[in-house]
C-alpha cells in the first residue's frame, strides 16, 4: 500500500507545483511582456534520474511552470479564461551546459523573445548562482476551437500591438532549421494475418 501512495503523489506531482505555482503568482508583482519572471526552485527526488541529477525531461515540467508564471503575471492567463483560449507548445529546443544535482537550489529565468505570424518565442534558462546550466528555446502559441490564434491578435488583447515583431537572427534560424526537417512517415499498416 505505501507503494502505491508514493506513486500516486509522484504522479500527481507536476498537478501539485503547478497549483502551487499559480497560487504564488497571485502574490507576485505584475510584470510587462518585456520582463523576466524567475522562479526558485530546487532539484528534489521526483525530480532525479538514476545519476541524481535533475531529469532531461523534468527541465521541461520546470519550465512549463516558468511559462505558467510568466502568463499569469503579465495577464495572458487571464485573457485567455476570458476568451476561452487555450495554450499549446509547437516545438522546442534545449542546450545543457551543467548538471543540477539532487537537493541543490537554482532560478528559472522565462522570457517571451518575439513572436511571428502564428507563435510566440519563450527563451528558458536554468542557473545555479552566476553559472548557466540549461537554455531553452520553447514556441507556444495561443489556440481556440477554431485553432491557432494569431500572435498580433494576442498581443493586441495584451494591449502591446507592434511588441515583439523584431525577431533575433538566431530564432529566425532556428524556425528555418525546423521548416527543412521532414515529418516521420506514419508507418505502414500490416496486413492482418490468420
Amino acid at each position: 500500500m505505501p507503494c502505491i501512495a508514493v506513486a500516486t503523489l509522484a504522479a500527481m506531482y507536476p498537478y501539485i507545483t503547478l497549483a502551487i505555482t499559480l497560487l504564488k503568482a497571485r502574490n507576485r508583482p505584475k510584470l510587462e511582456i518585456e520582463d523576466s519572471s524567475i522562479l526558485h526552485l530546487r532539484a528534489g527526488i521526483t525530480d532525479i534520474d538514476i545519476f541524481r541529477e535533475l531529469n532531461n525531461a523534468r527541465y521541461f515540467t520546470m519550465m512549463e511552470l516558468g511559462r505558467w508564471d510568466y502568463s499569469y503575471r503579465i495577464g495572458l492567463l487571464g485573457l485567455m479564461r476570458s476568451k476561452k483560449w487555450g495554450i499549446a507548445v509547437g516545438g522546442a529546443s534545449i542546450r545543457y551546459r551543467r548538471r543540477i544535482p539532487f537537493l541543490k537550489k537554482f532560478t528559472l529565468n522565462t522570457k517571451l523573445l518575439c513572436h511571428d505570424e502564428r507563435w510566440f518565442y519563450f527563451l528558458q534558462e536554468t542557473h545555479m548562482g552566476e553559472k548557466i546550466c540549461s537554455s531553452a528555446l520553447i514556441k507556444a502559441g495561443v489556440t481556440s476551437k477554431d485553432g491557432l490564434v494569431p500572435a498580433t491578435e494576442v498581443a493586441i488583447a495584451l494591449g502591446k500591438e507592434g511588441w515583439g515583431e523584431e525577431m533575433p537572427k538566431w530564432v529566425k534560424a532556428w524556425i528555418d532549421a525546423e521548416g527543412q526537417r521532414p515529418w516521420p512517415r506514419a508507418p505502414d499498416k500490416e496486413s492482418p494475418t490468420n
